[in-house]
């Protein structure tokens, strides 16, 4: 069955990044039906690199509190794949509006340095989602590994909103990836790439209150046609 371009659009545009989350739990059945859904996704020689780790609403109540407790507690820090060097040029300006909508939804005015440590904690606190999955890559497959399963969290972003429900993939948990593989039991062979906290969104949430430009096709294209 064709999809046209106009329902394919309208499902990018509703995707956003959920930040507040009904407590109700997703059937599993659906969730199964996004991961199907998702496996489509091309990659490298059909490698189909990701592996995903899907957690329950009490697992994902149990991470949530064990890793609030490490991260609050100091604990080990270190991501497997390399975070950004820096952000800059237009790159800065579009991280620094993002984060200045955000803190301007939930409250948080500049020089608030509780405030906005309050809503990074956030992220640890996986947003009070339901529910949580992690997503890793084989080492061996180095950066096309990597954007292979980019291309995988992209799909189930885009599954999720298809089925009325809403995600936030997370870096920020791949910041402690020491922790996320001792308590996945992750292979060695394989690196923590990221995490996507996921359910039914709040739309009373102030987090869920905005939304993120999109830069001009002229911006991001570069035409030689003729």
């Amino acid at each position: 069955m064709a999809v046209t371009l106009q329902e394919f659009q309208r499902l990018l545009e509703a995707r956003y990044t959920c930040r507040g989350y009904l407590p109700e739990a997703v059937p599993r059945a659906k969730i199964e039906a996004v991961l199907r859904a998702a496996q489509h996704v091309p990659s490298w020689c059909n490698s189909q690199p990701w592996q995903v780790t899907v957690c329950g609403r009490d697992q994902t109540q149990a991470l949530r509190t064990a890793l609030l407790k490490h991260v609050q507690g100091g604990g080990d820090a270190g991501s497997d794949v390399p975070f950004p060097q820096a952000y800059e040029g237009i790159y800065k300006e579009r991280r620094s509006i993002c984060g200045w909508q955000l803190y301007g939804a939930v409250g948080v005015e500049k020089g608030d340095r509780a405030g906005s440590a309050r809503q990074s904690m956030q992220n640890f606190h996986l947003f009070g989602a339901p529910h949580f999955m992690l997503v890793t890559t084989p080492k061996a497959l180095g950066p096309y590994g990597v954007l292979d399963c980019g291309a995988f969290v992209t799909a189930v972003l885009l599954g999720l909103t298809a089925h009325g429900l809403a995600g936030a993939a997370m870096a920020s948990v791949a910041g402690y990836a020491g922790f996320l593989r001792d308590w996945f039991d992750v292979d060695e062979d394989r690196d923590v790439l990221c995490g996507i906290a996921f359910g039914h969104p709040d739309a009373d949430h102030p987090a869920n209150s905005f939304r993120t430009a999109r830069a001009r096709l002229e911006e991001a294209a570069e035409w030689r046609w003729d």
